[in-house]
């Protein structure tokens, strides 16, 4: 059987914040071990250029990343048991946020193809 999609009930907010930490997670500029295993400590949030900022190989328009610098979805994240909120400083992620399928990282996460 497939697993549920979605199965924490995540809104869209919620999700879009998410896929942009896992991203970071990927990234050295952003990312660190944590200090529980499988965990991955991010910061050090990209500064927005205009109407958008980079994070490793992928650009996010700044109407995509509300979400980091909200205080209640970092809240609810870590209520989830995604996180543990440094906000507005940064997240350390859990190996179940790193693993969790949000189903917009494609939307928010644009890539060029060259």
């Amino acid at each position: 059987m497939a697993p549920k999609k979605n199965p924490l009930k995540l809104n869209t907010l919620q999700l879009k914040t998410l896929a942009l930490l896992q991203q970071m997670a990927r990234s050295p500029n952003h990312a660190q071990p944590g200090d529980e295993a499988g965990s991955v400590m991010v910061g050090n949030f990209p500064p927005a250029h205009g109407n958008h900022f980079h994070i490793g190989d992928a650009v996010v328009l700044g109407r995509d990343a509300s979400g980091l610098a909200n205080a209640n979805v970092f809240a609810i994240l870590e209520r989830k048991g995604l996180i543990r909120s440094l906000h507005p400083m940064g997240a350390v992620l859990t190996p179940e946020a790193l693993a969790y399928e949000t189903g917009v990282a494609e939307q928010v996460l644009h890539r060029s193809d060259h």
